[in-house]
């Protein structure tokens, strides 16, 4: 049974704590808990009925679904079998999970319910290597398809008995460190997307490297939210959570999330800074104590630490939730190392940081400060794609895309991608991400994205702080509107521009801001403006508002032509 491997790893705890609260899942309006003998008799009946069906090592298979207990059950099925799992977000077009069927040569996938079957039963003629569709709700008639319910599966692979058993345990043997375990598609901005190949030992080793670093600790009580077919959630909600004997309550949706923080009371949670961002928006400007007591009232008692991923946490937020008396940590990492590289620790934190390199992982800064990374971490590479794979691991050492740099303690601090350097039309080099970051510590700023490649300054799209703003607004002869007919009041266009010139003071006259275009709503995945975990796609939303930025520099030669 090789050390590296996640499903040998599951039964060897599951083994350990039997009758203990694995998951706890809120099934029509109450909770119910699943233990890690539940957990793992699903997992083999899940297992049993794949290879009964044909389902070979080496084999993929998708899975399309929100968060539920049953994805991780499905999960571990999947990888106890030998096969891999091609994870999709929940929001993706049929054409989006056409690609990645196809480009993956699924041979089955798993779906949550009606409106993700039809995703696929829309494109399913033209994936000839998809033979079957397990679906964990009931599906209408349909015959593009072999068709299974999750109940009726998990019961045909119990109906197999000590046989099916048995061959779940052979193939489980067989698997190792290197046996490939998920394709991740990464989310471009343009193209199509790479599929990230990731295997046991890469899993594992982040896991227990995230453990040996303090991120959770055994017994903790985790809410899940984040959504795992992003390998952030997967690693820390999933993996570690294995490793660390921890209770995972998963959210039922972003919407719920502060109603299920006071329903669980978790002791660790891991997010992404929106998250945090948006608690900050409804706080930050209250009394030091009263905004302690709310922020201490949102997560409940038991809180032991935060984690933050997936994008650098602005430095204020960070010290604003430890001044509160809430441990919060930020980390760095990306799909194609497993993810974590760095991660502050609860006794060495130092907030504007991403932290030190987790144990087992090196870092050092490159050419043109690109961070690198080198470890058993970093992907297999790029599935069906080893020119993209050369590019990015050469010589052992993974190239992030990533500019940062490593102060004399050891931790990281990313200054900015490589790729979305704004270099303007006079050759200054500017990192939006320090706009950004200046741009949403004003209180009345909720999200910015800047512009200027090519031009001859930078300019900004601003998403206000509505419930900060609405007080403001109605002062300033505004009304706020979901048509955003406020937009048109020069009074709040003139203070904003007044809040951006403030903070601008903090960088190089050439760096500033010097234009702004005030949305009239936030940024939204449901409109593509977001990653999976809640990251502004820049350069799509630069591409959406482009006609709208284009004016903003017509408008400045115009002014400049007449004197202004």
């Amino acid at each position: 049974m090789s050390e590296y491997n996640l499903g040998a790893l599951h039964r060897r705890v599951a083994e350990r704590l039997g009758p203990r609260t694995a998951l706890r899942y809120k099934e029509h309006g109450r909770y119910r808990d699943y233990s890690y003998a539940d957990y793992r008799s699903d997992a083999d009946a899940f297992a049993a009925q794949l290879i009964n069906l044909g389902i070979q090592a080496g084999d993929h298979i998708g899975l399309l679904s929100e968060n539920r207990y049953e994805w991780l059950i499905a999960d571990i099925g999947i990888l106890s079998t030998g096969a891999a799992d091609v994870p999709m977000h929940a929001p993706l077009s049929p054409k989006q999970v056409e690609y990645q069927l196809g480009h993956s040569e699924a041979r089955g996938v798993i779906v949550s319910n009606q409106l993700q079957a039809d995703k696929v039963l829309e494109v399913a003629g033209d994936l000839p290597n998809l033979e079957f569709l397990i679906s964990f709700e009931p599906l209408k008639p349909q015959t593009k398809l072999k068709y299974w319910t999750w109940d009726g599966f998990l019961q045909a692979g119990r109906n197999l008995g000590r046989d099916g058993q048995y061959r779940v345990l052979s193939r489980e043997g067989m698997v190792g460190s290197d046996s490939l375990a998920t394709i991740i598609y990464t989310s471009g901005t343009t193209g199509n997307p790479k599929g990230v190949m990731l295997t046991h030992g890469n899993l594992q080793s982040n896991s227990v490297a995230m453990l040996q670093s303090g991120a959770s600790q055994p017994g903790d009580l985790s809410l899940s939210w984040l959504p795992y077919s992003h390998i952030y959630a997967r690693t820390v909600d999933h993996y570690q959570a294995i490793l660390a004997q921890m209770t995972v309550c998963i959210a039922e949706s972003v919407e719920t999330l502060v109603l299920n923080l006071a329903e669980t009371q978790p002791s660790w949670m891991a997010s992404v800074p929106r998250f945090y961002e948006k608690l900050w928006a409804m706080v930050g400007h209250l009394d030091p104590e009263v905004r302690s007591q709310q922020l201490q009232k949102i997560f409940g008692p038991r809180l032991r630490q935060l984690s933050s991923g997936g994008a650098p946490l602005p430095k204020h937020i960070a010290e604003g939730f430890i001044a509160a008396g809430i441990s919060l940590m930020d980390g760095y990492g990306l799909t194609e190392s497993s993810p974590v590289i760095t991660f502050n620790r609860l006794d060495d934190n130092k907030p504007g940081t991403v932290g030190k390199a987790i144990p087992g992982v090196e870092i050092k800064i490159g050419d043109e400060g690109e961070i690198l990374t080198r470890g058993p971490h970093v992907m297999k590479g790029y599935w069906k794609n080893p020119d993209a794979t050369a590019e990015t691991i050469v010589d052992g050492w993974l190239h992030t895309g990533d500019v940062g740099e490593i102060d004399d303690d050891g931790f990281l601090t990313i200054t900015d991608r490589k790729k979305d350097l704004i270099i303007t039309s006079g050759g200054k080099n500017i990192s939006p991400t320090e706009l950004e970051t200046l741009l949403v510590s004003d209180v009345f700023i909720d999200q910015a994205v800047t512009y200027g490649d090519g031009r001859q300054f930078v300019s900004a799209l601003l998403v206000p702080n509505f419930p900060q703003l609405e007080a403001k607004a109605a002062e300033l002869g505004a009304t706020l509107t979901a048509d955003g007919d406020f937009l048109s009041n020069e009074a709040l266009v003139a203070f904003y521009e007044e809040r951006v010139a403030r903070v601008m003071e903090a960088v190089s006259q050439p760096e500033r801001v010097k234009r702004i275009l005030v949305l009239a709503r936030p940024f939204q995945l449901e409109e593509n403006e977001l990653t999976a975990t809640l990251k502004v796609r820049r350069r799509f939303i630069i591409d959406k508002y482009r006609d709208q930025l284009d004016a903003l520099y017509s408008a400045a030669v115009t002014n400049a032509d007449q004197g202004d």
